[in-house]
């Protein structure tokens, strides 16, 4: 008895998670490649917040200072935050461009919001009518800001784009190349079916007047993560303005691999620690069943053990169909993106992702994590 019923939601659970890797499918294939081919006629401002980044601020500012973008129609607003290093005076000796400003957010200022407390002060202090986000550790090709910038006419209010991690010669930076594109993949995918869950703060765009319209971060000022895919989520839910993604190449912006594996576990974590705080309670079901099936997979080999030895078999089959369905995501999205090299070491990721996504999971809902050396608590 105990037999069928664990098999039953086994293959509950792997229906579920196959049918929402083909609604990712379905939705990359839906995404094409139409803009309206015109800038938009608002100023735009790019916010960079920026927290010890005395070994990237310097390539951050070299790639937005060479934007093929006009200088009249855009400010460049980058954000201090605490930094204990030497970053803010590299960037103020180093800058050249008139349009760019350097402001640093008060001590007192949002104290618990870490990196949305920069964002919002520096939108506060903003002129422009379209909010750009990025990171400092980010290299932007000189199109990047007009390739995203095309996607926005009247009725869009939230443009996502892409984002992929530079691989050196390791395997682990490779690995995470391939991890991380599955990620913006996945958001892709579902922005194309009109269903926007995640994002990366690192390349997005946002009418400040939409900003306002939901109220910003003000809602969830309390974690210290989701200025990308809560406020998308939100502008998704409150307005009737479209969110899109950017499928351009010249709109990706890179930045580097995580360098240990200590850096990549907290990462990691502070991602996972916002999916529990989504205001759609049904997705934060679809979730909560996604990472059952991941479970699952796990404890199966127990299962055969104790029980019966079918549960080798099915453990097989959904691993196997699991692979088949990220493979073939992995392979649209290569191909819109980052080229079909993305792919080599995709079965070492397979065998790898069911353990980190059940430890990610876990840990991202009940640990504490480290940020640009903050301790940050849940």
């Amino acid at each position: 008895m105990l037999s069928a019923c664990l098999t039953i939601f086994f293959i509950f659970l792997l229906i579920n998670y196959l049918y929402f890797l083909s609604r990712i499918f379905r939705g990359l294939s839906l995404l094409g490649y139409s803009k309206p081919r015109r800038l938009p006629e608002e100023l735009v401002s790019i916010i960079i917040p920026f927290r010890n980044e005395s070994e990237n601020i310097l390539n951050s500012l070299d790639s937005i200072e060479n934007q093929d973008y006009p200088k009249n129609k855009f400010e460049v607003v980058y954000v201090n935050d605490s930094s204990s290093d030497d970053s803010l005076e590299k960037l103020s000796y180093a800058k050249k461009s008139g349009n760019i400003r350097i402001l640093s957010v008060p001590k007192s200022y949002s104290i618990n919001a870490h990196k949305k407390r920069a964002i919002r002060f520096a939108i506060e202090h903003s002129s422009g009518g379209i909010i750009v986000a990025t990171d400092a550790d980010c290299i932007h090709s000189e199109n990047w800001l007009s390739s995203l910038l095309e996607m926005f006419d009247k009725s869009t209010g939230f443009v996502s784009g892409p984002v992929e991690f530079i691989a050196n010669n390791t395997l682990f930076s490779k690995l995470q190349k391939l991890e991380f594109a599955g990620l913006v993949f996945s958001g892709a995918g579902l922005i194309g079916i009109d269903k926007p869950t995640i994002c990366n703060a690192a390349n997005i765009a946002y009418r400040k007047s939409v900003y306002k319209m939901v109220n910003g971060f003000n809602d969830n000022l309390n974690l210290s993560s989701g200025d990308d895919e809560l406020l998308m989520q939100k502008i998704r839910k409150v307005t009737d303005y479209k969110i899109k993604f950017c499928v351009d190449k010249d709109s990706i912006v890179k930045t580097q691999a995580n360098e240990t594996l200590g850096k990549f576990y907290h990462q990691r974590k502070r991602w996972a620690s916002k999916g529990l705080f989504y205001a759609d309670k049904l997705l934060v079901v679809k979730l909560i069943l996604i990472f059952l099936f991941y479970l699952s997979l796990f404890l199966m080999p127990l299962a055969a053990i104790f029980l019966s030895i079918n549960f080798i078999v099915l453990l097989a089959s959904g691993f196997i169909l699991k692979m088949l369905f990220e493979y073939l995501i992995l392979k649209r999205g290569a191909r819109l993106f980052y080229g079909m090299d993305l792919l080599k070491y995709i079965f070492v990721a397979e065998l790898l992702h069911v353990p980190y996504i059940i430890i990610a999971g876990f840990v991202g809902a009940f640990g504490n994590f480290k940020w640009k050396d903050r301790e940050v608590k849940r």
